[in-house]
């Protein structure tokens, strides 16, 4: 039995919601109030799952009650009704279950319980024991992210897209409203960004709305953040991953040859969100290192097939970068693959004088002399 509480200043709407709601099953009406102090005695004592509250409740503000009630019941669904449209930007801010113009049909009206109903359901694995509805963000290569139950999500903007890899960077840390402004929005005046901004989390929580994670982006003293209980991400993953593999042994090889495929590129390939550089950088840097002990282990007990493939991957990513270059040499040359030996140092040698002007090290001529 869900039970719903009222909070509307105005009489004749809770008496229309109060009949509407009694000829729905499954639903408990446990209050209706005309005031902020009200439901908030009762919600400190009582038990509720859902709130329909006026973002206008006379003198009372229904957004700061919202906050109120979420801090006093964090499960708590809210949701607004209102004949305000215009606050329908603002009431997003609290992340509510929904938001309703006024009048309210006897069908949207069921349409909003059974939604609040299935989230419950889903929240608790349901009464057949269903698991967590997740959500899967794919950003090395690319950038997307999907569900299960609703498939790709549909960004609304560029800016709402940014704002959720913004976000996404930081792991479920909160960022100040200010350093956003400064990092999305930098060509914007401020009152002009805190209006852009305000949009974008509009539209990013609308767009994650039909997977249910609506309430995944939190805001709270001008500060902003991602949960990521429900959220499966690559690049956050890959690096959990590889300091697991701090040390590569014959038990967790295979494993990691896995992982170093999973890097599938560059974190946001194809999006130039100038404020990811240095995560950019960083993450390259840890694939680089990790690729480069795994090709070696795998020199090391001569399995030169697999070593191969990771090291001609880091020589097309670092180009002129000698480690990389000298890795590749040295397993073509340990293999006795002399003509793959040949066609590399040709290749590399022609670069470094094209693009740079300079001949391959001493130590790569050395080491090339002494496979060819």
């Amino acid at each position: 039995m869900m039970k719903v509480l009222i909070v509307d200043d105005e009489p004749a709407m809770l008496f229309a919601m109060r009949r509407m709601l009694s000829t729905m099953t499954g639903v408990e009406l446990v209050g209706s109030f005309q005031n902020a102090a009200g439901v908030l005695d009762f919600v400190r004592n009582g038990d509720a799952d859902l709130a329909f509250l006026d973002i206008k409740i006379a003198e009372d503000n229904g957004l700061e009650l919202a906050r109120r009630l979420r801090s006093l019941r964090a499960e708590l669904d809210i949701v607004f009704t209102t004949s305000h449209s215009e606050f329908a930007l603002h009431a997003y801010d609290v992340y509510p279950l929904d938001y309703m113009v006024k009048p309210i049909s006897q069908k949207r009206l069921a349409q909003t319980i059974t939604q609040a109903s299935s989230r419950r359901n889903a929240s608790s694995g349901g009464a057949s024991g269903l698991t967590l509805h997740r959500l899967t963000v794919r950003s090395l290569g690319c950038f997307e992210a999907s569900s299960k139950q609703a498939g790709a999500v549909k960004w609304i903007s560029k800016k709402s897209m940014e704002l959720f890899a913004y976000l996404l960077v930081h792991r479920g840390r909160s960022v100040t409203k200010i350093r956003i402004l400064e990092d999305i929005f930098p060509e914007r005046p401020l009152k002009n960004a805190e209006a852009y901004l305000n949009t974008a989390v509009y539209q990013l929580r609308k767009a994650l709305s039909p997977h249910g994670f609506k309430e995944m982006v939190i805001s709270a003293q001008e500060q902003y953040r991602v949960d990521l209980d429900q959220v499966d991400v690559d690049f956050i993953q890959f690096e959990r991953d590889v300091k697991e593999l701090s040390e590569i042994d014959a038990a967790n090889v295979a494993a990691a040859i896995d992982l170093e495929k999973q890097f599938a590129g560059e974190l946001f390939e194809n999006h130039s969100f100038v404020w990811a550089t240095a995560e950019q950088e960083r993450l390259a840097i840890l694939y680089d290192s990790f690729a480069k002990r795994l090709a070696m282990w795998l020199l090391d007990r001569r399995q030169y097939r697999e070593a191969v493939q990771i090291a001609r991957r880091l020589a097309s990513r670092n180009e002129f970068e000698e480690e990389s270059n000298l890795l590749l040499l040295n397993l073509y040359g340990a293999a006795g693959d002399r003509q793959s030996l040949h066609n590399h140092y040709e290749h590399y040698k022609q670069l470094l004088l094209q693009e740079l002007g300079l001949q391959p090290s001493l130590m790569v001529q050395q080491l090339y002399e002494q496979y060819r």
